[in-house]
């Protein structure tokens, strides 16, 4: 099994945030500045936040960055999304520039790539990865309607189940990756976690899927607020998952089956 180790280095000016595995060859690097005693930390706004110019931009965050507090607080959001999600899109529109993947959609640019093309990897599988994310947090605590409250029902037994296997699965989850909700090739709902940047689109997929709802599990979603205790940060993020988004997303992916 490869050996996936998370580093976190702190000193006296920077927060620096990286995630790497032996080889190097899949690394995250951002620094994030801290206060010192005569300063405060001022926080912007997300529509101040842009992309470089590139086939891809940055899906907008629908509310400011204290909306999810207290469970998600207001440096951790903004790190999060005008950092971290903004360098993933960043480096990703330069990877493709004047390649066969500039014109395509992520999702096929995430089916097609070579997993030995490490950039391209964790840059698609960055920016596709945090537009999930981004694109599923609400302000107001949801639970699953509609058709897909039936399809949980069908296939976990109830809510309660699913949410069991989503924290379980999360918690359980060592070192950097995801822990998503995805439609399979028979349609049918699973639960399943990758590693670092990966998600069930691409060719190395334990189940291969159409992703429906993505946790993020590196640490720099939730260490800013939570340290050490993952547990915490699952379920704060789990008051704020926006089901009515989850449930397009599962309504677009039965269709994408039924195509095959």
């Amino acid at each position: 099994m490869k050996k996936i180790i998370t580093c976190l280095t702190i000193s006296a000016s920077f927060l620096l945030l990286f995630s790497c595995n032996d080889n190097n060859k899949l690394t995250e690097v951002v620094e994030v500045p801290l206060p010192t005693k005569e300063e405060k930390i001022t926080i912007g706004s997300p529509d101040e936040v842009k992309a470089e110019p590139g086939s891809f931009g940055l899906t907008k965050l629908p509310f400011p960055y204290d909306g999810l507090a207290p469970d998600i607080r207001s440096l951790t959001l903004e790190t999060h999304y005008s950092k971290h999600y903004v360098t993933y899109t960043n480096n990703l529109n330069k990877e493709i520039v004047s390649t066969e993947y500039e014109n395509m959609p992520i999702e096929d640019i995430l089916k097609k790539l070579d997993l030995n093309n490490a950039k391209l990897r964790q840059n698609a599988g960055g920016y596709y990865n945090h537009t999930m994310y981004f694109n599923l947090l609400t302000p107001k605590e949801q639970t699953p309607k509609d058709t897909l409250v039936g399809a949980i029902d069908k296939e976990f037994g109830s809510f309660s189940n699913l949410t069991n296997q989503l924290k379980g699965q999360a918690t359980k989850q060592f070192g950097s990756g995801w822990v998503w909700l995805v439609v399979d090739k028979l349609g049918k709902l699973q639960v399943t976690t990758t590693e670092n940047q990966d998600n069930p689109l691409m060719k190395n997929a334990l189940i291969p899927g159409t992703p429906i709802l993505g946790i993020d599990l590196w640490e720099h979603a939730y260490y800013l607020d939570y340290q050490n205790r993952k547990g915490s940060y699952i379920d704060a993020f789990y008051k704020h998952i926006n089901w009515e988004k989850v449930n397009e997303n599962y309504i677009e992916a039965l269709k994408k089956v039924k195509k095959v």
